[in-house]
């Protein structure tokens, strides 16, 4: 088990991560999802002991480990810039942590040959890491990761640079190998949707702190403040704000949406209500959903989905719909808001209501 208790990094005038407390499991897949610069690589930087906390304490198994040293800790790392051994050839690099530990000759070429096969890397074991793509090389440190056998596997971004078919394999078998193992794997992203893929559970990072963690799918459903919900939204979170008065949210544009019946009951006043932009409907759902006047701003087709931009009121929104959608900038059309689907917080950002086709939202 690893356990942090309100770590902290302070360098110079400036708070590199803030107060995180979080227990993993062994076995456990736990990933740090948030942009560039919301403190992932410096939080695994202080779990791997590349860094010393200023303030808190890490624990591993209950003792702990401030202070001890990377080379003493069983740690397997992998970042988005991989690292190899330039002289050594693939098999050897793959090789080099069971060397160091002293393995048999059977049991490192059981074990190399096995990982090269799950990474495609069977037929460049002679080649050298400069012989190699960029892809090639990552796979050949990924490969290195899984045979060291660690109880701490630490994952940078570690796919960035593969792929799309490899990656997507890549991200099934990950999970179910460092799992298999007991270790304790962590793995950090930009993509909610690699987030979603991995399961597991989820930390969401902004400017260095964890604004939840939990279950994967729980946090996805079911954010506990706007920022939340935010991070975990790939297209943006489509937001509005608005007051509701009885049974309507409104808007100063004179915008209206009715308040689901389950939130009745939240007092009147100010709030953002939120929805993801797969639950932006170019075409009526049916139901009870809203029907508001949109321009559109941008449209991008990537073939299978659209991504149409649009502007309602004073905000840009998002629809994330299946197939071409053809729309030229500045088209006046209607979208359609299902007020089921609608996350509701409250002034301060806070959660105050979730959709309640959670499964969906």
């Amino acid at each position: 088990m690893l356990e942090l208790v309100d770590v902290t990094k302070v360098v110079g005038a400036d708070t590199h991560i803030e107060g995180v407390s979080m227990t993993l499991s062994k076995g456990s897949i736990n990933v740090l999802l948030g942009p560039t610069l919301s403190g992932k690589t410096s939080l695994m930087r202080l779990i791997a002991g590349l860094d010393r906390p200023t303030r808190g304490d890490i624990r591993i198994d209950g003792a702990s480990v401030v202070g001890v040293p990377v080379q003493k800790r069983n740690v397997a790392m992998v970042y988005q810039q991989f690292i190899n051994y330039p002289t050594l050839s693939v098999y050897e690099n793959i090789a080099s942590p069971m060397r160091v530990k002293g393995a048999d000759k059977a049991t490192v070429d059981r074990e190399v040959r096995k990982a090269a096969e799950l990474l495609r890397l069977t037929d460049h074991l002679k080649k050298t890491p400069l012989e190699l793509s960029g892809g090639q090389q990552q796979r050949t440190a990924l490969a290195r990761a899984i045979v060291k056998g660690a109880g701490l596997v630490l994952l940078d971004e570690p796919l960035a640079n593969l792929d799309y078919k490899l990656r997507e394999e890549l991200r099934a078998e990950l999970p179910k190998i460092f799992a298999a193992t007991g270790a304790i794997f962590v793995y950090a992203t930009t993509e909610p949707t690699e987030a979603l893929l991995l399961g597991g559970n989820t930390a969401t990072l902004s400017l260095g702190r964890v604004t939840q963690f939990g279950r994967t799918i729980d946090v996805f459903n079911r954010p506990v403040d706007l920022i939340t919900a935010e991070t975990f939204s790939d297209p943006p979170l489509n937001t509005l704000a608005v007051e509701k008065r009885g049974a309507l949210f409104g808007h100063a544009h004179g915008l209206t949406v009715p308040v689901p019946a389950d939130d009745l009951g939240l007092p009147d006043g100010r709030y953002t209500i939120g929805f993801r932009p797969h639950h932006l409907f170019l075409d009526a759902p049916g139901g009870a959903a809203v029907s508001l006047p949109a321009r559109v701003a941008v449209t991008e087709i990537t073939g299978s989905e659209s991504f149409v931009h649009v502007d309602v009121a004073d905000a840009r929104w998002v629809a994330l719909a299946h197939g071409v959608r053809n729309f030229d900038v500045d088209d006046r059309i209607t979208v359609h808001v299902d007020p089921d689907r609608l996350f509701v917080f409250d002034a301060a950002g806070r959660l105050a209501a979730a959709p309640r086709a959670l499964q969906a939202a």
